[in-house]
């Protein structure tokens, strides 16, 4: 890509998916503006540099987070889940969809199209989200607290698979939609078809991940057609590599 524009130019592609995965924060929100005030917030309150924080906690587990900072005293659940239900309910206005998230969301839920959240966050942040900006609620859920070690780890995605009712065999016919790169090289890690969204990270960022395509964001993905075998996806345009 070099020092020229990247060029979401390439010609219209097409592929089918038995389930979709979705990333919630960067995929399907854009909470970019709470997140800051609140880690700003928690910043203060524990005696860590906010920035320090914000440089590495994007599609992060909190929990994770706390831990690469020292605070292990903070590390634990009930402190986390409690600290990530009040950034909905202090900072809803600052939140807003990713263009093209509900209208794919509400194809997908009333086609009853397998789909799962698949996140770093939980459970109270996640619900709390879905509250505020009135999205679809999915029957199926993995979130931070779910998994013993978060993105990059495939254990969240490989849950998320088996909550759709798949086989690891059946992971490469499962398409996750991230924005992270660490949820990138989970979903390309539990075998999945990984589609990258540029709406948090550079488009080198994202691209040295190795998704199989790269779009700005959801509103590049279209639903053509679906049945029993699965959900056929349009790709518009995505990154042109040549």
């Amino acid at each position: 890509m070099g020092s020229t524009a990247p060029s979401f130019s390439a010609p219209p592609q097409k592929a089918t998916f038995k389930g979709l995965l979705f990333d919630m924060d960067g995929t399907i929100i854009d909470s970019t503006d709470a997140v800051v005030k609140h880690w700003h917030l928690i910043g203060k309150e524990i005696g860590v540099d906010p920035n320090v924080i914000l440089e590495t906690s994007h599609g992060r587990r909190s929990i994770d987070t706390l831990k690469a900072l020292g605070q292990n005293h903070l590390a634990n659940w009930e402190y986390i889940k409690h600290m990530e239900s009040l950034l909905p309910k202090n900072y809803g206005e600052d939140a807003v969809e990713i263009p093209g998230a509900r209208d794919l969301l509400d194809i997908v839920k009333s086609a009853n199209i397998p789909w799962a959240i698949v996140t770093s966050g939980t459970t109270p942040l996640v619900s709390g989200w879905l509250d505020v900006l009135k999205l679809p609620i999915p029957e199926n859920l993995v979130v931070a607290e779910d998994v013993e070690s978060g993105k990059p780890d495939p254990s969240c995605y490989l849950m998320g698979l088996g909550k759709l009712g798949f086989a690891v065999k059946d992971a490469r016919d499962v398409l996750v939609l991230e924005d992270s790169p660490a949820g990138i090289a989970a979903g390309k890690a539990a075998g999945c078809k990984v589609l990258g969204l540029v709406t948090s990270h550079t488009v080198e960022q994202v691209a040295r991940a190795k998704p199989d395509w790269i779009v700005k964001d959801l509103s590049s993905i279209k639903v053509v057609s679906h049945s029993s075998l699965g959900v056929e996806l349009e790709i518009l345009d995505a990154l042109n590599v040549d």
